[in-house]
């Protein structure tokens, strides 16, 4: 490890001298706490955190920056007075004790219940929701979450409370004190008043806009202080004063401010307030109802591109929406909250379920929010004339030029006149190099809707846009509830198998250089700096000789066509499919049909070396070749249909070899852990059974080989309470050959949950699932909960918190919910000479794909320093 550790850390050196991000840097400390809970806003349109103790933390408002740490001055403050014998302007102060408080998360809703506090007969509620809704693309765009208080008063007299909302100008760590912010008063219709806070990013970051709001009622009074300054010299009330202002009065209407502030001074901190007022009577209620929303409607990359995020489809690019979005969801948020219980309601009532279960389920989902999400409009790019180069261009191509422009149009139109025209030019200049991109859009066939583009991290502390490895397990929960959200993903792989990028770039493991993406490899991410234009940011190894990307391409392509029955879907990507399927050729060495893997990382687990056939990769390329025969048929193509279903039946026969009588062995190579049970050796079998193929093994080998894995991988470590370890030795012993194989991890244990429930296996699957909520998610686990890590060891150390791959927990749910796919007919055996023709063509695209021979010379030192690591763990 160690040549690998010196490279990276030259790697993360060099690309932070260019201003770039690295594809991981351990080398960076995370600030990190147990108290997360129930993120804001929608999808792909940033995310704000919020702790079960009501902080607001950990800020991703931007692609790839993720600020930890709560901003202590924006929290929800309740202030009471009753008519009791203690009278006195001191009795509206209170501190929060939590004793008898509790949280409570189904996402995308939390309750938090405060008992007695501040005062014995009351009992507030604070009602948290995100507009989440599934099949729904516009309202979930939204970057907006609305806090309802439904206050109880069990007294015998009134109670009077003023609930106060105060707001940082802010976007997390330290920008409140880079200055130049500045906050307004605003009042909207429907009685809904508000402040904007307006937020002049720095380092190149676009603007953004806050906007914190209540709504007045008959018996809610709301109002502001548009500016407090919380430290540092800038002009305006103090937070202090702030505070006095609603103890003494309970308001602030007593407060002289200006509607506009004066923009904040360096170095000083400013926020603001809103307050809502109301009584209530004995034995009643009253409610109160506050929004907070954002309004940041470009996404910048470091390469120069700007995007603009799916919901300004909605509200528009100008950035002035952020009130109009408050103000929608307090009015609609009772629709949005209607349409969640409905979807939620079967699962949660479904008496055949462990009560762990829906609510993991649905907390899971917080990941779609959290894990540095992007929704883009689906339009180009806006460059930048830093991005042209040397190309020569004219913005005057009309025939009356500037001049006319400027006399015929009022001033503020000319901006937008010379915008429009300077961005026409500038996608024409980008037009050739667009086209050699992952733009799935470019598949979108007459009449479908560009839904936009979507990106996703594989995990906070791995910040590489859909890592498609780890997407092959989570794309579930997208399939089933956001469809078109996962069809996009999948375009825009689809156009990246057509991709061919020469540039080269360097490895970590051994220092050679390599290109950055080979023309029929499905990519392992579709990049980091500039995401589908330079696609491949992950460095390690040659992902273009990794074994499972392209099966795994090839069976989410045949899933989704199952799920959502779109013909024009799976016949705009079937030229993909087909190409990735020749690419893969060239690993059957031997021409028996089966690929092999090459004796080192080549596939997920990559710290975990396998040779020859394996389960794992061999299982999904089984699966991959009957995906692509069903698919073929799909696409009324009935030569290929019948040519992968023979390559499927010889393959099929390969793996069988790897049956060993209680499971399938890790690999074929019969190394020292050729033997060791794996977790995931029937991924192929699950994605097969969950396409609704036949099954690449028999039932009875199946249920054997997924018993085996449930007595040695779960129960035989941490008293079957955490999840399948990736590997165990006939013995019983954890498989310590390398660092991945002797981890649990949460989305695999998932998955092979998943294959439990499709082999009839249920109460196995739910109770070796049941770990992973007992370590993550349980009041007396590790405290993972809304950050659910990619793995812990058996000595629960955790790595990767915020992950991708859990999200898994939504194959589970695909395999209770699909159902039973009857028998197919068996097919008849296809003629050998139109089988015949059908290879020929296949194996010259094959060999147009094949890549060079690969250098297996190392260095002494390199030579050395392999021997003395693998001596290391053994």
């Amino acid at each position: 490890m160690a040549p690998i550790g010196i490279r990276l850390r030259q790697h993360v050196r060099e690309e932070a001298a260019k201003g770039r991000w690295v594809f991981i840097n351990p080398f960076f400390s995370r600030y990190m706490s147990s108290c997360q809970g129930v993120p804001l806003g929608g999808i792909g349109a940033g995310s704000i955190g919020r702790s079960f103790r009501g902080e607001f933390q950990r800020w991703q408002l931007f692609p790839r920056i993720c600020e930890e740490k709560p901003v202590l001055a924006d929290q929800f403050s309740v202030f009471l007075l009753k008519e009791t014998a203690a009278s006195g302007i001191g009795s509206w102060d209170w501190n929060m004790k939590g004793n008898n408080s509790t949280y409570h998360a189904l996402y995308p809703r939390a309750w938090t219940i405060y008992e007695g506090e501040p005062d014995p007969d009351l009992r507030i509620v604070c009602r948290q929701i995100s507009p989440i809704i599934p099949h729904n693309y516009k309202e979930s765009s939204y970057l907006v979450s609305v806090f309802t208080f439904t206050l109880y008063n069990s007294g015998k007299t009134a109670a009077d409370v003023t609930l106060l909302f105060t707001w940082t100008n802010s976007i997390g760590g330290v920008s409140h004190f880079s200055g130049h912010h500045s906050n307004s008063k605003t009042m909207m219709e429907d009685g809904v008043h508000g402040v904007l806070l307006h937020h002049k990013t720095a380092d190149r970051l676009p603007p953004l806009t806050f906007a914190i709001a209540a709504q007045e009622t008959d018996s809610v009074h709301v109002s502001e202080c548009p500016c407090f300054v919380i430290d540092g010299n800038s002009k305006g009330i103090s937070a202090k004063d702030m505070w006095q202002e609603i103890k003494e009065h309970g308001s602030f209407d007593h407060l002289t401010a200006p509607e506009v502030s004066a923009a904040s001074e360096p170095g000083s901190s400013t926020g603001a307030a809103i307050a809502a007022s109301v009584s209530v009577p004995s034995d009643a209620t009253g409610t109160v109802t506050f929004s907070l929303a954002w309004d940041c409607p470009e996404v910048n990359f470091l390469s120069g591109k700007t995007y603009h995020r799916r919901y300004t489809k909605f509200y528009g690019t100008n950035g002035v929406a952020a009130a109009n979005i408050a103000h929608d969801a307090i009015l609609e948020h009772g629709q949005w909250e209607s349409k969640i219980e409905a979807w939620q309601r079967p699962i949660l009532e479904d008496k055949r379920l462990p009560e762990w279960y829906p609510i993991t389920l649905f907390n899971e989902l917080y990941y779609l929010n959290s894990g540095g999400t992007v929704w883009t409009d689906g339009l180009p790019p806006v460059q930048s004339l830093a991005s042209i180069g040397g190309r020569k261009f004219s913005l005057d191509r009309s025939q009356s030029g500037l001049k006319s422009i400027i006399e015929s149009s009022q001033s503020n139109d000319t901006a937008v006149d010379i915008l429009g025209r300077m961005t026409s030019v500038l996608e024409q200049i980008h037009t050739p190099i667009a086209s050699n991109s992952a733009f799935g859009t470019n598949l979108l066939q007459e009449g479908e809707e560009n839904i936009g583009q979507f990106l996703y991290l594989e995990g906070i502390e791995y910040p590489m846009w859909n890592t498609y490895d780890v997407h092959f397990y989570a794309s579930f929960a997208l399939i089933m509830l956001f469809p078109k959200l996962q069809l996009s993903i999948q375009r825009d792989f689809a156009a990246s198998v057509m991709m061919h990028d020469p540039t080269k770039g360097k490895l970590l493991h051994d220092g050679q250089w390599v290109p950055r993406k080979v023309l029929g490899a499905v990519p392992h991410d579709i990049g980091l700096n500039d995401p589908w234009f330079e696609v491949n940011s992950y460095c390690l190894y040659s992902t273009d000789r990794w074994k499972d990307l392209n099966p795994k391409f090839v069976l989410q392509v045949y899933r989704d066509v199952v799920a959502t029955g779109d013909k024009k879907y799976a016949e705009a990507v079937w030229p993909s499919v087909y190409v990735a399927m020749a690419y893969m050729d060239q690993f059957d060495r031997d021409g028996d049909g089966m690929i092999e893997n090459d004796g080192f990382p080549d596939q997920t687990y990559d710290t975990w070396s396998v040779s020859g056939v394996s389960a794992y990769c061999g299982g999904l390329w089984v699966a991959a070749l009957q995906a692509a025969s069903a698919l073929a048929q799909e696409v009324g193509d009935k030569g290929s249909e019948d040519y992968f279903w023979c390559k499927f039946q010889k393959a099929k026969a390969v793996y069988e070899k790897l049956w060993n009588g209680s499971y399938f062995n890790y690999d074929s190579s019969s190394g020292a852990n050729s033997s060791s049970i794996q977790a995931d050796q029937l991924a192929g079998q699950w994605y097969a059974r969950a396409c609704g193929l036949f099954p690449i093994v028999d039932k009875d080998k199946a249920r054997t080989a997924l018993e085996t894995v449930y007595n040695y991988n779960v129960l035989k470590a941490k008293e079957g309470k955490r999840g399948a370890v990736n590997g165990m030795l006939p013995n019983g012993e954890v498989d310590m050959s390398s660092m991945q194989s002797r981890e649990i991890w949460s989305g695999v244990t998932y998955a092979v949950a998943a294959a439990m429930i499709h082999e009839d296996m249920v109460d196995m699957a739910f109770n070796m699932a049941s770990g992973i909520f007992e370590a993550a998610w349980s009041e007396g686990g590790l405290g993972y909960s809304f950050q659910t890590p990619e793995c812990w060891n058996t000595n629960d150390q955790y790595r990767s918190l915020c992950y991708m791959r859990p999200l898994a927990i939504w194959a589970m749910q695909w395999a209770l919910s699909r159902p039973k796919v009857s028998n197919q007919e068996p097919r008849p055996e296809p003629k050998a000479e139109s089988l015949l023709m059908v290879h020929s063509g296949f194996s010259r695209v094959a060999r147009l794909l094949k890549l060079p021979e690969e250098q297996k010379s190392l260095s002494l030192l390199q030579a050395l320093f392999d021997y003395t690591c693998k001596r290391m763990l053994t």
